[in-house]
């Protein structure tokens, strides 16, 4: 199987020599190519995790007993303590990236890059939904995938992947904010009205275009069905490609219909909620 592609950190990038230059790049196909790139690397990741039984164990808060000092589960540990790191080369400054465990992270102690522009209002960073997504993949999706069953062995290789599917999906699921701020761009004049009203079911309408959904839908249940299934030069029919697949495609579709799209839909709408704000 090909390796998962290496995921899409800091996509929105500096162009042009001013600030307004740099604003002026960003548009809604660009971030619609952006959400395209980062299903592949939700679909791989799932793959990966698919290789591990569903290890409960790892999810107890008993599983951390022998760390000195920590009170809670092996994945809570092994998570935290990736952030930590990852903060100190500086990960979080990406406005695409939001950690799991946020209080009290270190300052980066490397130097980092020149900041992109500031695209998104300043509101953007008090908006973080990882404890439901942390709550949804932990609780209701893993046991969709995984065969049941514990293997100690494999406990660090499963949190890895753990962790690779948690940061996919929410980065994928955060990136709603830039979403948002295109079609506010776009259209304010659709939007104001809305926002200005405070009117949450109203900027759910407007956001929402099914037929735009279930063409999603499709287009992720048809990676994992070609991304997932063994390669063999000899021809075969549709329904043995599917039956090979180590993930079920089904399964994405699922997933982007019940979690992914609306979580996506909800973190627009506590954006633009705040969009006017001063």
């Amino acid at each position: 199987m090909a390796s998962s592609p290496s995921p899409p950190c800091a996509e929105i990038t500096r162009y042009g020599n001013s600030k307004e230059e740099g604003l002026l790049m960003i548009d809604l196909e660009r971030v619609r190519k952006s959400l395209i790139r980062q299903e592949d690397s939700i679909v791989f990741s799932l793959i990966e995790r698919a290789k591990f039984p569903s290890n409960s164990s790892l999810y107890k808060s008993s599983s951390s007993s022998q760390i000195p000092g920590f009170d809670g589960s092996l994945i809570q540990y092994i998570v935290k303590e990736t952030e930590i790191l990852h903060s100190k080369i500086g990960r979080y400054e990406s406005p695409e990236e939001h950690p799991f465990f946020p209080d009290g992270l270190p300052l980066p102690l490397i130097p980092c890059p020149p900041k992109s522009p500031e695209f998104l209002h300043g509101a953007a960073s008090s908006i973080n939904i990882n404890s439901t997504i942390w709550k949804f993949y932990l609780e209701e999706l893993l046991p969709l995938f995984t065969k049941q069953g514990d293997d100690t062995g494999s406990y660090a290789c499963t949190a890895v992947c753990d962790l690779s599917c948690l940061q996919a999906l929410s980065r994928r699921i955060h990136y709603g904010k830039f979403v948002a701020e295109v079609k506010f761009r776009d259209a304010p004049e659709e939007y104001g009205p809305a926002i200005r009203a405070q009117d949450r079911d109203a900027l759910m309408k407007l956001l929402t275009f099914e037929d735009i959904e279930e063409m999603v839908k499709k287009r992720v249940a048809k990676k994992a069905m070609i991304f997932s299934q063994e390669v063999n030069l000899k021809e075969k029919d549709a329904d043995d490609k599917q039956q090979n697949c180590k993930i079920d495609p089904s399964l994405l579709s699922r997933l982007y219909g019940e979690w992914v799209m609306p979580l996506t839909k909800l973190v627009q709408v506590e954006y633009l909620l705040r969009r006017l704000d001063k």
